[in-house]
């Protein structure tokens, strides 16, 4: 029992697998997380190669199908009736949310999918170890657009918040919709998150930003505008896997 009730509550989530009728811990990896727009359910991608869903009190609410592979990335969109999925097996799936069934699925890749993003809620980009980068949209049969900037495999991929510019990342930067490329680090970069500023936020006078995280344990802020970097950050001694639009970690 909580003897602080105003401490907060803690829920270690199994993530398990039938065996023989008995439900056992499959023991994989869980590679990628993301809360539902108002934070009461919680999405989980394993290297079991399930999707999950969850509640905030721990329970597991629906399963989303097995994939042929461990699932890499998967996000919610606005609306929060799609869940969209980066598979190993070179696939990316919508899934129907509320009855766990694939709505489509799109094999547009040639190799491993690492990340998705939702441009809107129907439409989203996809990168992959193929060096590739698709936009795809529900119900259409092949991409609305396709992308081959990079020279190496294309770890993430994020639309800025108007949806209008999509940034991804390799070894380099490149701004896929001005076709502008920046490369300051000295290792590969292995995150990239927008500033919540420019058109479309709640700080529309503040210029738009771009954050990178580096293998090189640095953090650079970059000028979308000019394709410069404007800050560097130094003080990690280890590569850099995350970073936040709100705060640097």
């Amino acid at each position: 029992m909580n003897e602080h009730p105003s401490s907060p509550t803690q829920f270690v989530i199994s993530h398990c697998i039938q065996k023989g009728g008995t439900e056992v811990p499959s023991n994989k990896d869980v590679t990628s997380l993301d809360w539902y727009c108002d934070g009461t359910l919680l999405a989980t991608g394993s290297y079991d190669g399930y999707a999950r869903i969850w509640t905030t009190d721990g329970r597991l609410a629906s399963t989303l199908g097995q994939h042929k592979g461990p699932t890499v990335a998967l996000k919610w969109n606005k609306n929060g009736n799609y869940i969209l999925s980066a598979r190993f097996d070179k696939t990316t799936i919508i899934w129907d949310a509320s009855t766990s069934q694939c709505t489509q699925k799109f094999a547009f890749h040639s190799a491993t999918a690492l990340d998705v993003d939702w441009q809107s809620n129907v439409s989203f980009a996809s990168c992959s170890t193929d060096q590739c980068i698709h936009v795809c949209k529900l119900g259409s049969d092949k991409p609305t657009k396709s992308f081959q900037g990079h020279t190496n495999e294309v770890n993430a991929i994020k639309w800025d918040p108007q949806g209008n510019l999509l940034a991804s990342c390799s070894h380099d930067i490149v701004y896929s919709e001005q076709e502008t490329c920046v490369h300051d680090s000295q290792a590969e970069i292995y995150t990239i998150k927008w500033s919540s500023t420019g058109l479309g936020t709640k700080n529309p006078n503040m210029n738009l930003i771009l954050v990178s995280a580096s293998f090189d344990s640095t953090v650079r802020l970059w000028d979308v505008e000019r394709g410069l970097c404007i800050h560097t950050l130094t003080k990690h001694s280890e590569p850099v896997y995350s970073v936040d639009k709100y705060v640097l970690i």
